[in-house]
């Protein structure tokens, strides 16, 4: 069984495979549901190119999930050259953790089904958060803009109150408000 893996000498079908796998993002986030057919007609791909990357709605679903993770992760770098410490944070979770987690909401009860079903769940993904989250919170300790104590498993639970936001409502203002509460409570105390 394939587990949507492309075959890295055709640049079209990479192409397919992400506008498949970036249209079930969107599709799970709004409605929490994987129609075939309906990802099919949004990503302008045939409904057979679809079953030929994912044969299953749960291999489907796994592979969203593994590169929503994966998006998190690798853009942390970026973020950190291209801002400043805090900033890079506050980027990385409102325009990425956030979308993250608005996916995750529409792609939990999928995510469970598919990984019982399947008997497995993509392995270290939360550790993969974790880094992510050490990573960015290093970085702010460096320049002195949060405590040294911070544990980042602690951060993240913090962040997991994203869940909850209404991707058709205002959501960038509830992450900033989500933001500037951590944030008070993770800061070093200077003005």
């Amino acid at each position: 069984m394939t587990t949507g893996s492309v075959n890295p000498r055709r640049a079209d079908t990479r192409r397919n495979h992400e506008r498949i796998l970036a249209t079930a993002a969107k599709s799970l986030a709004c409605s929490g549901e994987v129609s075939f057919n309906a990802i099919a007609k949004q990503a302008e791909v045939g409904v057979g190119t679809v079953y030929r990357h994912f044969p299953t709605p749960e291999a489907l679903i796994l592979a969203v999930y593994r590169r929503e993770v994966r998006q998190l992760v690798e853009i942390v770098p970026t973020l950190l050259e291209k801002y400043p410490p805090e900033q890079a944070f506050r980027v990385w979770t409102t325009d990425h953790l956030a979308h993250y987690m608005m996916t995750k909401r529409g792609l939990a009860d999928a995510l469970r089904a598919a990984g019982a079903s399947r008997g497995e769940l993509p392995a270290g993904a939360y550790q993969d958060m974790v880094r992510a989250v050490s990573t960015l919170l290093q970085a702010n300790v460096d320049a002195g803009t949060v405590r040294a104590d911070l544990k980042p498993e602690t951060v993240l639970r913090g962040l997991g109150g994203l869940l909850y936001l209404d991707p058709k409502g205002e959501w960038r203002h509830d992450v900033a408000s989500l933001l500037d509460l951590l944030w008070r409570g993770m800061g070093t105390g200077r003005a």
